[in-house]
């Protein structure tokens, strides 16, 4: 083993001494030499901050958005149901749904039979909202199918809800 005085006489290497520029998305690892995996994460990364900068002026967060595109899609959710449904913490829903509903964009009910569930709704306020985000993300959705035909968008949409189906936890394969 070295000592420490040792280590820190070591020469740096040529290659250390130039400049590194790591790669643009769509070169090397981040291209199609990268895991798939990871180029999922960055075109995640992507299409998020580019929603975002689309409804920024609206006030609306991505997180926002989707909660409120799963009410639209489901009344009567529960905040745990939106959290789940939204991949986002119980306390971030939490958060969005006290600022949604102080803005007038959403209300609770209670449950019908388990009363203290609270059930979400949109409002007419969160309806005209959401209608003004999704024209602003459709914008977004046409840049992503630019060039794609209708069934390679299809097949693209079922490869990626397979995706989430398949890795989902507990229904993945075993590391056989």
């Amino acid at each position: 083993m070295r000592k420490t005085s040792d280590i820190t006489k070591l020469q740096p290497s040529r290659a250390a001494d130039r400049p590194v520029r790591p790669p643009g998305p769509g070169e090397g690892k981040r291209g199609e030499q990268g895991y798939l995996g990871y180029l999922l994460r960055q075109a995640h990364a992507a299409v998020r901050l580019t929603m975002e900068r689309a409804l920024a002026d609206l006030g609306v967060t991505t997180p926002q958005f989707a909660v409120l595109t799963m009410l639209k899609a489901y009344p009567g959710l529960s905040g745990a149901d939106v959290a789940r449904l939204t991949f986002l913490t119980a306390q971030t829903v939490g958060v969005i749904i006290r600022n949604l509903e102080r803005d007038g964009a959403i209300k609770k009910t209670p449950h019908p039979v388990h009363g203290r569930i609270l059930q979400w709704t949109l409002t007419p306020r969160g309806t005209a909202l959401l209608a003004e985000c999704r024209s602003r993300v459709q914008a977004v959705e046409r840049r992503l199918a630019a060039g794609l035909d209708a069934k390679a968008e299809t097949t693209i949409r079922r490869w990626l809800a397979g995706i989430a189906a398949e890795l989902q936890e507990g229904n993945g394969a075993s590391d056989d």
